[in-house]
């Protein structure tokens, strides 16, 4: 497979296997590149790509904006907290308003679920979801199978857990079709109120027992409690979720094995993990946003060749 089956990066669900294989191989290319001391390439030197965000990032945004340097790309940086977003305009007359700058590329954050999709059927641009509300973050998804690759060797039969709020969790959707796809189990923890009912229909077991859980698992998603996405409260107190739900390095160190640690961030340190197992030899949080430069420019760069071919 020499190109990606898709237009856009709307989602991993719209991805076939041999999409993933071919993101990770160019991706490989492109570690390389990135460590070297020149570390720009004239891939994209006639693509333009503006970054629409309208939620708050760091590493995502900062992620894709060296991504698309690194391709010699041209980068337009939009802030909706800025915008005339702000006095009413709507999503698609902001987006055509950029295009008729001649943008080739969009890559977008945004609050609501399906936004990515909304517009990739209203504008004439390629389309790379950055995280739509609660619904996928794809890009996160793909860095974290490739960084699991690179520790594990493949990730075809790993068996992966991702701990902790995965009702409000993108990126746990986006990570449970991607490893799924892969030939990864996979297994659910965390409070009852915090896995959504549909969970199993993935094909995805619960296990409510964190320890059960580690003892089970090759790698440990750790995801963060995303308070900003809850008008409720879910459980009693942090106190308690760190009691059952929270991984320290007294509890991994009592394990029979050593197992991978990952966290896309930002991380809530002494809540989901502590700070001796975020900065241990076990995790791997620091390779997974290297990795996320690499797959991101992989991503853009078989995108942008699309593109060219129109």
């Amino acid at each position: 497979m020499s190109e990606l089956s898709v237009d856009h990066l709307l989602g991993i669900k719209y991805l076939k296997k041999e999409d993933i294989e071919l993101i990770f191989q160019t991706a490989d290319h492109f570690k390389e590149v990135i460590n070297r001391p020149i570390k720009k390439v004239p891939s994209l030197r006639d693509v333009t790509i503006a970054n629409l965000f309208f939620e708050n990032s760091t590493r995502t945004r900062l992620s894709f904006e060296l991504a698309e340097k690194r391709l010699s790309a041209d980068v337009v940086n939009f802030s909706a907290a800025s915008s005339s977003v702000k006095k009413g305009e709507t999503l698609i007359d902001t987006v055509n308003n950029i295009l008729s700058m001649k943008v080739d590329m969009v890559v977008m954050r945004h609050p609501n679920p399906g936004a990515g999709i909304f517009l990739s059927k209203h504008v004439n641009a390629s389309i790379i979801n950055a995280g739509d509300g609660a619904h996928e973050h794809p890009t996160q998804a793909l860095l974290d199978s490739y960084s699991i690759r690179e520790k594990l060797g493949e990730v075809a039969g790993k068996k992966v857990v991702i701990v902790g709020d995965i009702l409000h969790s993108r990126v746990a959707l986006s990570n449970i079709f991607a490893l799924k796809l892969q030939g990864a189990e996979v297994k659910v923890c965390g409070p009852n109120t915090l896995i959504p009912k549909y969970i199993t229909s993935l094909g995805v077991e619960v296990e409510p027992n964190l320890r059960k859980a580690l003892e089970w698992c090759d790698v440990a998603n750790m995801l963060r409690v995303q308070h900003e996405r809850m008008d409720i409260s879910y459980f009693p107190s942090t106190r308690e979720y760190v009691q059952l739900f929270g991984v320290n390095k007294a509890l991994l160190d009592s394990l029979d094995k050593e197992i991978v640690v990952m966290h896309p961030g930002p991380i809530n340190r002494g809540v989901e993990i502590t700070s001796d197992v975020a900065d241990s030899d076990q995790a791997i949080i620091l390779d997974q946003v290297q990795n996320g430069v690499a797959v991101r420019m992989a991503v853009i760069y078989l995108l942008a060749s699309k593109i060219k071919q129109l």
